[in-house]
């Protein structure tokens, strides 16, 4: 038997990795296609002219260009409306 009592392992000191989510190329950045615009969960930003949505709603670029953020009214299936923020790319 051991006089002191073992230290043993701590339950604690876990933590999980950040998602890093959020706006990676900002409105009037020039862009590559297939670089990743935003990275979201659910479509807080929809997919505009030359922009494609991944199935983690991620969207990235389908041409080169400049990125441009708008808002615009969405009609719902009943009728209600709201506003959307939408993400384009301009050609250069």
């Amino acid at each position: 038997m051991s006089k002191t009592k073992s230290s043993g392992s701590t339950r604690l000191g876990r933590d999980s990795r950040s998602q890093r989510l959020g706006i990676k190329i900002y409105e009037g950045q020039k862009i590559q296609s297939g670089a990743i615009i935003v990275r979201q969960r659910g479509t807080k930003f929809l997919p505009g002219n030359n922009v494609g949505l991944g199935k983690d709603h991620t969207l990235f670029a389908l041409k080169p260009g400049l990125v441009k953020f708008k808002t615009r009214r969405k009609r719902g299936f009943n009728n209600s409306q709201r506003i959307a923020k939408v993400v384009e790319i301009v050609s250069k």
